[in-house]
Parts: structure tokens; sequence; C-alpha cells
């Protein structure tokens, strides 16, 4: 759902800036409360996970592709605030390095790919966990549900943005159904990621996932064969193995680089080349007649293949690589200085009270 360059106006692209740096303002101070020494590293390794997984198109529908937008993954992984900017981070470097979303367009991007997606889906999932039983099934269950609904917003949220700003004639009626029908069914391929990949995490390190914070599984002890409730005493003999056990995140960010790695430079070369969905609903309406070239079209990574490699599985693969590197870069310095931050603002100085 990348929007190019040329598809809204200048104005309503002016003011989408606004609101999504407006937005943006407002995740970095709200990710202060979210991120953590263990947090803050792996936001970035989420940064650059999304990226990895929007180079894998899969065919939604005949000649239509979909992929990730990622906003309900980041929100479950890492809390609301750090997913705008991991999705603002990543939409970012694919603006400047890859060509991929129109440089004017980053506001109306960042707010529907990033801030519409967010906010959808972290009131969805919260939502849901209030209804179902606190259990970590339920986190990817609630999980799939808003990654399901956060994509067809997104769609309705573009429309809109359309309707205000669009630069050719096409009836709103016409835009709405098509966007929103294509990406309903994009949306299913959302959830099942955003689910598989939330219930992966939960089931090594529920600890580190923002969306199970607070979850807490009693343990059990089997007697005469039943499983009952373990006496409290017991429960605190176990926490601080169960502390220990969760105390470095070497293996989960090795894990999660290496798959990130894998996926945008071997498995990338094997995704769907049929456009995605507002690629196809643009060109089969017309909402594509004023798009501009990309002012970074002539960047060596353009088109996400490295200038001058002719071999195209090398090509593609290289500039995932490169890709998921500089996004785990960026986005790792951006939240240690969003960490920093915050440490500074809870030093003694900064939380003593005066004496009177």
């Amino acid at each position: 759902m990348h929007v190019p360059d040329g598809f809204i106006n200048a104005p309503v692209s002016v003011a989408a800036g606004v609101a999504a740096a407006a937005a943006v303002a407002v995740s970095l101070r709200g990710a202060r409360r979210e991120l953590d020494e263990r947090t803050a590293p792996l936001a970035g390794l989420v940064a650059a996970f999304i990226f990895a997984v929007q180079m894998l198109n899969f065919p939604v529908a005949a000649g239509t592709s979909g992929h990730l937008l990622g906003g309900a993954l980041a929100a479950i992984l890492v809390g609301p605030y750090t997913g705008v900017l991991c999705v603002s981070v990543v939409l970012l470097m694919q603006g400047i390095l890859f060509a991929d979303g129109g440089l004017t367009a980053l506001g109306v991007n960042v707010t529907v790919m990033g801030v519409v997606t967010v906010v959808t889906a972290h009131l969805v999932f919260r939502g849901l966990l209030r209804v179902l039983p606190p259990t970590r099934r339920s986190v990817t269950v609630a999980g799939f549900v808003a990654a399901l609904l956060s994509v067809p917003a997104a769609a309705a949220a573009f429309t809109a943005v359309y309707a205000v700003g669009g630069t050719t004639d096409v009836p709103l009626g016409k835009v709405l159904t098509a966007m929103v029908g294509v990406h309903v069914l994009i949306g299913i391929g959302e959830a099942l990621i955003t689910a598989a990949t939330v219930g992966a995490v939960i089931a090594v390190r529920p600890d580190l996932v923002h969306g199970a914070r607070g979850l807490t599984a009693p343990l059990k002890l089997r007697v005469d064969g039943v499983l009952v409730d373990a006496p409290a005493a017991a429960t605190t003999a176990t926490a601080p193995a169960a502390g220990a056990a969760a105390g470095s995140t070497k293996k989960v960010w090795v894990t999660g680089l290496v798959t990130a790695l894998v996926l945008a430079g071997f498995v990338s070369f094997y995704a769907s080349a049929d456009p995605d969905g507002l690629e196809k609903v643009a060109a089969d309406n017309g909402i594509d007649e004023k798009a501009e070239e990309h002012a970074a079209a002539g960047s060596p990574l353009a088109d996400y293949g490295v200038k001058d490699v002719d071999d195209a599985r090398l090509s593609g693969g290289l500039a995932g690589v490169i890709g998921v590197g500089v996004t785990v870069v960026a986005g790792t310095g951006i939240f240690w200085a969003v960490r920093r931050r915050r440490t500074e603002d809870l030093t003694p100085a900064a939380t003593s009270t005066p004496v009177a």
C-alpha cells in the first residue's frame, strides 16, 4: 500500500506530513515508557523483520499480490508508540534507498500504513484481551483478529485521503469498494503472519512481548494424575529461576536477525511479481494517471536490486540484506536514543522531590 508521488495533491500531502510528524513526535515520547534495556534493541530488530517480510509479496487474487504492513505485529511485540516508530523507520528506509513509496507521499504512507494500522490493531487487540481468558493463546488469537482488521482500515484511510486530495477523478465509492475488497484478502495474510510470529515469540520468551505483559500462567502441579494450582510458596520459589531464564535477549536477537536476513536475502526471490493491492486498484481505475517518477529512482538500490549486478537473484538478495542491515542499525540507534532519554529522565536528580 505504498502510495507513490502524484496520487495525492501537494496541499493534502503536506497536511498528511504534518499529521505524521505529530504522530511520530507523540510516539517518541510514549516510547520512553515502553522501552527498557531489553526491548530497545529488539525494537530495531522488529523494524528490520517488518522490512524483510514486506519483500515477500503473496498472491491474493488473479493478478494481485499483497504483503505485510506490520503495524499490528509491531504494536503487539513492542507497544503501540514504539510500533508507530518501527513502521516509520521502515517506510523511511524504503522511500530513500529503494524508491518504494513516494517521498512527497511519505506523510501519507506513515499516516496510513503506520498510525492507522497500529492504532486500529492496538484498540482491537486490547479490547479482545479484556474478554478473552488471560492465556498465551488469547494473545495470539487477539493478534490475528487485530491484524486482520488493521489492513482494510488502512485501505479505508487511504480512500479518505484520496477523497480529499486525489489527483484523478474516480468515483469515491468505486475506490472504496476496490481498496477494501482486495485488502480484506491481504488482511488474511497479514493476520496469519502476525499470529505465527507472535505465537513463536511468546512460546519462548513471553516476557519480551509487550502485548503479553501482565499475563501470568499459574504454576501447576500434578497430584494423583490431576493438574492443580501450586501453593503460593512453590510459585514464589520458582520466581528466581524464571527471572534468570528471562534475562538475556541475545539468542532471540540473533535468531530474529538471521531469520530476517534469510527472508530478505533468499526467500524474497520467490515472492509474487504481481502488483500489490494499491498498484492493481490504481491501474484498473485510473488513479495512477498522474503518478510521478520517484525522486530516488536513480538510487543504486531502486526497486530492490543492486545497480550493475546483472544476476536477478543475487541483485535482489544483496538489496534485501543491505535493507535489513540498514534498517536494524537505524532502528536500534533511534530506540537506544529514546531509551537513553528515558534513563536520563529517571535519574535521581530528575525524580527527587524537594525537601520542605
